[in-house]
């Protein structure tokens, strides 16, 4: 259950990541709203999955597929650049959270 809670914790990360760019730096009410709740919510289940996991894999993981699933949604949103380089350092997040998890 606690990965669970980390993979959940990850995916409201990206949400509230993505959200910081539609918040136009938290100058438009709805979005700015969904943001806060979404960053709730992130560390409430983050802090729920480190009861059981060590803190320090549960945090990078956390990170980890905040930044990726950021990056991925960047690309695809808002057109940001999807060069060779930054695939392959994503590739690199990818492989170093499988790895901690089956560290």
């Amino acid at each position: 259950m606690p990965w669970v809670l980390l993979v959940l914790a990850g995916l409201f990360e990206i949400g509230w990541a993505i959200g910081l760019k539609y918040s136009e730096g938290f100058s438009r009410l709805w979005p700015s709203v969904g943001t806060l709740a979404a960053m709730a919510v992130s560390v409430v289940l983050l802090a729920l999955a480190a009861k059981s996991l060590p803190i320090g894999t549960a945090y990078a993981i956390w990170t980890g597929i905040g930044a990726v699933g950021a990056v991925i949604l960047g690309i695809m949103l808002f057109h940001d650049p999807a060069t060779p380089l930054r695939l392959a350092c994503v590739a690199l997040i990818l492989i170093g959270i499988v790895g901690l998890k089956l560290a």
